[in-house]
């Protein structure tokens, strides 16, 4: 795709349309997980708790699926900027065919291994609680085929800039698993089975649904028979070179996750409490980041495609300063409406209090927040996949980590400071990844 100075690959209108779907998407991600809790919670607090002990496990499935497929992205949507629509094709069925070989490997561990599996990891809870969850993980783990392949049609989609079918895709999953709910826990009155089985068959109807899409005749990327998806080493290597180093980050950044999060607990209830809320609260923050994330691979995977690297970096410099531009409304709400959100979590006034600083320090530090993780993205699509993910680790650990130690267990701080470790690991990465955007070109 050939283009000149005074001509941009993409108008603002174009911008508007790639980024809608995927705010939606990602709200809908958030909402529909809310109204699953509630769901369960009819059930009972063995199912509960079993469905959350599952669903732990789960998110880090689902988070080295994203990492996967964002390889799969990058590689599709340069070979689409630089209008070889074969190799794009391919790539499309080399990501669903590496997808679904790990989901499905995976679902085999989990379905022999689920058990021992779970009583490492939560061998203290009570029979009835680990009972639920290994009839929960057994659905789950079944579901990862199908979950591998429409998050890699989804992938190929979104490549496209079509973010809108992956949007719908969500939507119609989302309605199926919360109506099903509906209908097996109070019409069937079914126990956990009742949340296990939609969520699998709508996993199931999606996979299904998305295979239909990426076969529309009207699709150019459509697959042209099954030999697109035999294993071709050149174009899976494109492909992990990006999805082994973000899965690699990914893994250990919820590592940390779990490491603070362990920290936390000897803080006391209140503390506990007070973290838990304000972490559930501060995820409404990342929503629009994370659909500009998306947007940056697809845009700069496409224009350095199209060899026009100095659009990707003017392209994602726009999508940074548009995460800002939604980012303050949602800021100065929860800044000014903090004590009602976090009243309607009923905690003590010792919990609310701290919950309350935690939302006003973590509103405030979003100042730094899109361009210390939305340039990564750019990186993956440029070819620095292994900078991101080394930059990442490293001030995960030495500040996030480290620091949150050192005021913790060694200055006697109270639960804000983890927090205010995290955000000089922002700052840090704000400064690397920023030096590293200004000062070198990409990979073409």
């Amino acid at each position: 795709m050939q283009t000149t100075a005074h001509q941009g690959m993409f108008s603002q209108k174009q911008l508007w349309h790639l980024v809608w779907p995927l705010l939606i998407e990602q709200l809908l991600a958030v909402l529909v997980g809310m109204v699953d809790v509630l769901m369960v919670s009819f059930v009972g607090e063995a199912a509960v708790s079993g469905v959350s002990l599952v669903d732990a496990v789960n998110h880090l499935v689902i988070q080295l699926l994203f990492a996967l497929t964002a390889g799969g992205t990058v590689v599709c949507a340069r070979y689409i900027g630089g209008n070889d629509t074969a190799s794009a094709r391919k790539s499309g069925g080399q990501l669903l065919f590496i997808t679904t070989v790990s989901m499905a490997l995976l679902s085999v561990f989990l379905l022999v291994g689920g058990r021992p599996v779970l009583r490492l990891l939560f061998g203290t809870v009570t029979p009835e609680v680990m009972e639920d969850a290994e009839i929960y993980m057994r659905y789950t783990a079944i579901s990862f085929p199908f979950l591998g392949v429409y998050h890699a049609v989804s992938s190929v989609f979104r490549a496209q800039g079509n973010t809108r079918m992956a949007m719908l895709a969500s939507l119609g999953m989302n309605l199926m698993n919360i109506v099903g709910d509906a209908l097996c826990i109070f019409g069937f009155g079914m126990g956990v089975e009742g949340v296990a089985l939609p969520t699998l068959l709508s996993r199931i109807i999606a996979a299904a649904a998305m295979g239909c899409c990426l076969q529309m005749p009207g699709n150019p990327l459509r697959l042209r028979g099954f030999g697109q998806c035999r294993p071709d080493g050149a174009v899976l290597r494109q492909i992990l070179a990006i999805g082994i180093p973000a899965s690699v980050e990914s893994v250990l950044f919820n590592l940390g996750k779990v490491m603070l999060q362990s920290l936390v607990s000897t803080l006391g209830t209140a503390s506990i409490a007070a973290y838990a809320v304000a972490g559930n609260l501060a995820t409404y923050l990342y929503l629009p980041g994370n659909a500009m994330g998306t947007a940056i691979t697809t845009v700069a995977g496409q224009c350095l495609g199209a060899n026009a690297p100095e659009q990707a970096k003017n392209y994602t410099k726009r999508l940074i300063l548009m995460d800002y531009a939604a980012l303050l409304p949602i800021c100065v709400v929860m800044i000014l409406g903090r004590a009602f959100w976090v009243g309607l979590y009923h905690l003590s006034p010792p919990s609310a209090r701290l919950a309350e600083g935690l939302i006003l320090s973590h509103s405030l530090a979003m100042v730094i927040w899109p361009v210390a993780f939305l340039l990564p993205y750019y990186f993956r699509a440029a070819g620095r996949a292994v900078f991101s993910m080394l930059t990442a680790v490293g001030t995960m650990a030495a500040f996030r980590i480290g620091l949150a130690c050192l005021f913790v267990l060694w200055l006697g701080k109270d639960v804000l400071w983890i927090w205010y470790a995290m955000f000089v690991d922002w700052f840090f990465r704000l400064l690397i990844f920023g030096a590293a955007f200004r000062n070198t070109k990409p990979l073409r």
